[in-house]
């Protein structure tokens, strides 16, 4: 009798040890394994929310097949209490432990409805647009010039919701005075500057930001980037530059920048100028002209004229020699990399081609050429 109990109780054991190892075994695959879902979709982590909300909130998305292996899974990896407030995109039948690495991971939105207020070289707008999850692509959704056209309708609602992300655009070649004027029609900071940040030092890149982000705080934000990018690329310059600091590098990126706006071309605009500062050449360029006239504060709207190109100001390097006193835009990183690393030319002069680039040459019989042959594409176009 107690034989057969013993043995009725190993039994019973041995069968519960097996459904436990069984359950721990299916709970290990719907955690680990392909998940139900069959598009993708964008998941919204609000501020403060909880690990039990975000399972639940994917249980009705069809994402997880069950919220408490979600929750079990975030617990025993340590990760319940490192979710970050945003929009993360789930792929398709992503595993819930691919899930829960979107949402503790980095805490960089990657999908959403996006705020971006761009800031150009001529104008700056604000876009709203929304990324969708299946595609990859951004859907704009609307698009107006704060302070000169009235905000879209909608507007408020989107910028009441939560989930809405906040970004500024700083684009390569913008002065700082238009960054700063631009900025403060920005309808989600606050705050002010006290004064115009010096020209050159704020970089030209993408910033998210949250509502209500103070301007000071993000403006000292582009000139550590700026400042960082520029400390990078002076450590790995070329020998031999006629440049003796970092400043003189970030002026001569800034000509580089208003000179050309095609990628490729310029480490050659930047040799142009490196050979002619080795040579002892003026630069006898126009945009240093057009920054003497307006200091960054507005396009010139207009041709340069001759009596401006020979008024001596200290930004006229038709009549200075070598570069300006400073910067006469914020310069992206190639643009720097170029100043510091310019392409090995004998090339001495430039001028536009007709194509949207530049032809150059090492000689003035050949520019003299150059400049003949884009006259007449100038020609060929007024009269179309």
């Amino acid at each position: 009798m107690a034989r057969s109990l013993a043995s009725n109780a190993l039994t019973i054991l041995v069968v519960l040890m097996v459904a436990a190892g069984s359950i721990i075994g299916w709970g290990r695959s719907q955690y680990a394994g392909r998940g139900p879902l069959e598009d993708a979709i964008c998941v919204v982590v609000p501020s403060g929310a909880s690990m039990s909300k975000i399972s639940r909130d994917l249980e009705e998305q069809g994402a997880i097949s069950n919220g408490t292996i979600f929750r079990l899974g975030a617990e025993y990896s340590k990760r319940s209490n490192q979710l970050k407030a945003g929009s993360f995109v789930v792929e398709p039948h992503a595993s819930m432990d691919e899930i829960i690495e979107a949402i503790t991971a980095s805490g960089r939105s990657t999908c959403g409805t996006e705020v971006n207020y761009r800031v150009g070289v001529a104008e700056a707008n604000m876009v709203v647009r929304e990324l969708d999850p299946g595609t990859q692509q951004y859907v704009e959704l609307a698009s107006y010039v704060p302070g000169e056209e009235p905000a879209p309708e909608g507007l408020d609602a989107i910028m009441e919701n939560p989930s809405t992300r906040y970004r500024i655009t700083l684009a390569e070649g913008v002065t700082s005075w238009q960054v700063i004027e631009e900025l403060k029609r920005a309808p989600f900071l606050s705050g002010e500057v006290a004064e115009v940040p010096a020209e050159g030092s704020l970089a030209p890149d993408s910033y998210e930001t949250p509502k209500g982000a103070d301007l000071g705080e993000l403006v000292a934000e582009m000139k550590s980037r700026q400042s960082a990018i520029l400390a990078d690329l002076w450590a790995a310059r070329a020998e031999g530059l006629p440049l003796e600091t970092p400043e003189e590098a970030l002026t001569l990126a800034s000509i580089v920048e208003k000179e050309t706006g095609v990628a490729d071309e310029r480490p050659m605009v930047a040799s142009v100028f490196v050979n002619r500062l080795k040579d002892g050449m003026r630069l006898q360029t126009d945009p240093t002209v057009i920054y003497g006239l307006t200091e960054g504060k507005a396009p010139l709207g207009r041709g340069i004229r001759q009596s401006e190109l020979r008024k001596a100001t200290p930004y006229n390097t038709y009549v200075i020699p070598g570069l300006p006193p400073t910067p006469i835009a914020n310069p992206g990183r190639e643009s720097i990399a170029a100043a510091l690393n310019p392409a090995d030319t004998d090339y001495l002069f430039f001028v536009a081609d007709g194509s949207g680039g530049h032809a150059f040459a090492s000689t003035l019989r050949e520019h003299n050429e150059n400049v003949r042959r884009w006259r007449e594409i100038e020609a060929q176009q007024v009269a179309q």
